[in-house]
């Protein structure tokens, strides 16, 4: 059986091409290795064909395009036999909607209001303009929307089997509401010239039997279309009679127009939906629409599968994804809590089930106090031990050397500044416009604040959401905690100091707003203030995340490797004494999150990063190689549309991104792949092109220039230089990859491993990190003898990176309860080279291991020339006497001292833990 709390995770990606069968031929590795849980992919039922999982369709189906039921039996048995548990990724925040596959979002279209699925989507019914009826903006069509309809893209269909009626714009269904198939019906039977045929007349007596006013009703419904279905003649006089509608007549796209317009949604252009789109979605992205999952009905569905896996114990645990996106996701974390609680305790079910959420945390933010979560899924861990693994002496010069060859001037706080506009003014336009709505409709309920114009409210809202600091607070109907209050204050005060505006008072009004205290006066409809609270907290996290992660680090290049969910790419490198400090407090406050250094959402490759982390202790030689290749590549540059191609933003970020990839042979794949990435990073910048307006010629000569930059007839100058400085980043790299894997496997928490990872990770940004990953090879290598002085010899090939992790997994197994409940104490470490080691004790009662791991390589190995690192500091033994000491990662020889040798300890691997005999 396995633990309650996982001692090591695996991420698996599962798709149609490595389903449930493929994931239970691998658990036998898996096991060996040393991981208690597999942590799946999202597995119910998603869009077919989806590589994701997170276009979930039906929350109560398992995927069939990943075997269906039975192979999740299969695959839940193997799992059962080595004592693996499995977590679900599981996604309450929304669902795949568009195209024909999702039943709630087709009713919705089909009813309107009057489907008992509305109240699941997050949509303001009546925001559509120069409409009589409420609807839906389904901003679905690939050119405006009189152009689709008169060429004929857009379709009226009859399913002669269920006896309804859709239009159809490619994959997309449209489902005609059946209130109006009593007009469409005497239509069809008019054009078909069939009113004395007897499918005809058949069919006008059905129309007869539905002309009143809003007839059929939602439970009629079924009955009308069966009678569709089953009348003699139909289908053939219907089939005719679409003739009607077809567009490609005058009269024929005035009669399908006349009848979109009647339903309830509305379609659109896909531009349209920057300005227009009146339902929550994730991100930007049109076809995720957001749940309201604190709705109880909607709750209950799409949990219902979840809880009977759960009572079936066929899960252990889950990963909540996108959790700042609900609404209140404290109340959302106690539902399901009190949900599993009573599940389990049904089945007779022992321990705690595991639950951990997708949360990105801000440098020294702390963990909302969310119910029955263990903890998060660990970026903040990423950064923080990227910051303790980078020489911070070497980030001074990046950031002057980039600046020199670029010629950019803006911080990265400007630059994300920057972004938050672009975002407001283009990509979550309309979702700004509503809030702005909503606030202005709450002043004008108050003669105090009655004057407050709309566009005044808009602008301070702009303001506001521009300072505000975090992904969100976390302001619940009761109101906001003194710890958001300070975060809300903080933005109010920071916007009202740039505010030029004739009425600063505005910025109180906003403040009452946010927090909810202007919900207690009496003057206010405390409703609405809710309303718009709560909806803003759901605006700042998509806000940010489109602005940070998505533009500005694709922006900011001082050193790509700090770009990483979650991090800041202008901090400094961290101290020792904080990075302890911060694990001292993770002992004590989250000792069961996770601590990640890949997930499917890095924008590298976590050996990717550590290579360029290595550039911060190359400094000098990364200036005069970046001059040179400037001048060497200086025939490859293009000009056109006024736009040098590649730009030096461009050029400076490749130079840095090859550096973490480099592979041993040039050839097809790694060209592919670095041009995928190349025109990802660009669009993501959104400077010279993007995904919503591409330039074409600007991209044409990016994929050009790369292309010229990796051919050795053209390039061989460049090739053989970058080569060069790539080995040593790659030495440097390898080494820091060490002692990144142990950091996360001893420190306080959860390790978690991204599929594949236990070799070296040289992905790029997804889909990248995706790719196929090749099992028998890990599970061949696993099999090898642990010789560390040959694994040292050939650390190329990655296998060095894999037995020193299967070693340290084994010991968590071996040392559990230390692991998880053991304190973390700080060791000292003296000599000239004492800040090349980070040394630590875990200690639980009688149990204590002492761990040294190492750092900043370049000046210990001849700049990335020889493995061994030759450091001179020794760790102080928390002993204070001479002890025999035997080191079970199995690198070096016993020994007895009250200090411990780094060199000794280093001679193979940069990671010693030892045990006291």
């Amino acid at each position: 059986m396995p633990p309650a709390v996982p001692l090591a995770t695996y991420r698996l990606q599962l798709t149609k091409d490595f389903g449930f069968d493929s994931a239970a031929a691998i658990v036998p590795y898996l096991a060996r290795l040393g991981i208690s849980h597999v942590y799946a992919s999202p597995f119910l039922k998603a869009r077919p064909g989806s590589t994701h999982g997170y276009d979930i369709v039906d929350h109560d189906q398992i995927n069939p395009e990943l075997g269906g039921e039975e192979a999740f039996l299969r695959l839940s048995e193997s799992l059962k036999r080595h004592d693996l548990g499995l977590i679900l990724d599981f996604v309450p925040n929304h669902m795949g909607v568009g195209h024909a596959d999702n039943s709630w979002w087709l009713d919705v279209l089909e009813w309107g209001q009057r489907s008992p699925y509305a109240a699941a989507f997050d949509i303001d019914w009546d925001a559509l303009p120069h409409r009589r009826h409420p609807g839906v903006l389904l901003p679905i069509l690939g050119r405006p929307y009189g152009d689709a309809l008169q060429s004929g893209e857009i379709a009226l269909r009859y399913d002669a089997e269920d006896g309804s009626f859709a239009a159809w714009y490619f994959e997309h269904k449209l489902p005609i509401n059946p209130q109006r198939y009593s007009e469409m019906l005497r239509t069809i039977v008019a054009a078909a010239g069939a009113a004395d045929e007897p499918g005809g007349h058949a069919l006008i007596g059905i129309a007869d039997d539905y002309r009143a006013p809003d007839t059929p009703t939602y439970r009629q419904a079924p009955e009308l279309k069966h009678r569709l279905s089953t009348t003699a003649g139909a289908a053939e006089v219907i089939a005719r009679g679409l003739s009607a509608y077809r567009s490609d007549t005058e009269t024929g796209a005035g009669a399908l127009h006349r009848l979109l317009e009647r339903q309830h949604y509305r379609l659109a252009y896909w531009r349209v939906a920057f300005s227009a789109v009146n339902y929550r979605r994730f991100f930007d992205i049109n076809d995720l629409a957001g749940l309201r999952v604190e709705n109880p009905a909607t709750f209950r569905a799409i949990h219902a599968l979840v809880a009977r896996l759960t009572a079936n114990d066929r899960l252990q645990g889950l990963r909540l994804d996108h959790i700042d996106g609900l609404r209140d996701p404290a109340r959302y974390t106690l539902n399901l809590r009190r949900l599993l609680q009573k599940v389990r305790r049904e089945a007779k079910l022992r321990g705690p089930f595991y639950v951990v959420v997708e949360k990105i945390l801000a440098s020294d933010e702390p963990m909302p106090p969310f119910s029955g979560i263990a903890g998060t899924t660990g970026y903040e861990w990423l950064n923080l031990i990227a910051r303790v693994l980078v020489d911070g002496q070497g980030l001074d010069p990046l950031e002057r050397i980039w600046r020199d060859f670029t010629g950019e001037r803006a911080s990265f706080a400007t630059m994300v500044e920057t972004a938050k506009r672009t975002v407001i003014q283009t990509m979550l336009a309309s979702e700004f416009t509503v809030l702005c709505r909503a606030l202005a409709r709450i002043a004008a309920g108050h003669f105090s604040t009655r004057d407050f114009t709309i566009d005044r409210l808009r602008a301070a809202l702009q303001a506001y959401v521009l300072e505000f600091p975090v992904y969100r607070t976390y302001v619940t109907a009761a109101g906001a905690s003194p710890e958001d209050r300070a975060t809300i204050q903080e933005a109010i005060e920071r916007a009202q100091a740039r505010w030029e505006g004739p009425d600063p008072d505005v910025f109180d009004f906003l403040r009452d707003a946010i927090t909810l205290d202007l919900a207690a006066n009496p003057g206010y409809s405390a409703p609405r203030v809710r309303n718009f609270a709560l909806k803003l907290q759901q605006f700042t996290g998509p806000l940010t995340a489109k602005a940070v992660e998505d533009t500005a680090f694709y922006r900011y290049h001082r050193l790509i490797a700090l770009n990483e969910v979650g991090g800041d790419p202008a901090a400094s490198a961290l101290s020792l004494e904080r990075f302890h400090r911060r694990q001292q407090q993770h002992a004590e406050t989250q000792p069961d999150g996770l601590v990640a250094t890949a997930t499917h959402d890095t924008k590298r490759g976590e050996d990717a990063r550590t290579r360029i982390l290595a550039l911060s202790e190359l400094a000098p030689e990364w200036e005069t190689a970046v001059r040179e290749w400037q001048a060497l590549n200086a025939p490859l540059i293009r000009h056109g549309g006024g736009k040098r191609c590649p730009s030096l933003g461009h050029e400076y970020m490749l130079y840095q991104a090859l550096i973490g990839v480099w592979p041993d042979q040039i050839d097809e794949e790694f060209v592919d792949r670095m041009l995928g990435y190349t025109l990802k990073a660009a669009r993501e910048g959104k400077r010279e092109t993007s995904w919503t307006n591409p330039d074409e010629v600007y991209e044409a000569g990016l994929i050009q220039f790369l292309r010229n930059l990796l051919d050795r007839s053209i390039s061989a100058a460049f090739l053989q230089s970058i080569d060069e400085i790539a080995k040593r980043a790659a030495l440097i790299g390898a080494l820091t990859g060490l002692s990144q894997v142990a950091l996360k496997a001893l420190l306080p928490g959860v390790p978690d491993f991204y599929q594949g990872t236990e070799l070296w990770d040289f992905s790029l940004v997804d889909p990248d990190n995706r790719r196929t990953v090749d099992f028998a090879k890990r599970a061949n290598a696993l099999e090898h003898s642990t010789d560390w002085a040959n694994l040292a010899t050939h650390w190329r090939n990655g296998g060095i990176k894999l037995a020193l992790t299967r070693r340290l997994l084994q010991l968590r197994r071996d040392f559990a309860p230390l692991f998880q409940r053991g304190s973390y104490e700080p060791l000292t470490v003296s000599g000239v080279q004492a800040d090349h080691v980070i040394a630590f004790g875990r200690t639980w009662r009688d149990q204590r291991l002492v761990v040294a791991v190492g750092r900043h390589f370049g000046r210990l190995t001849d700049n990335g020339t020889n493995w061994s690192p030759a450091c001179t500091a020794t760790i102080s033994s928390p002993d204070k006497t001479d002890t025999n000491y035997a080191d079970i990662v199995g690198t070096c020889p016993d020994f007895c001292s009250n200090e411990l040798n780094a060199k000794r300890l280093f001679r193979h691997v940069p990671v010693a833990v030892l045990r006291r005999l």
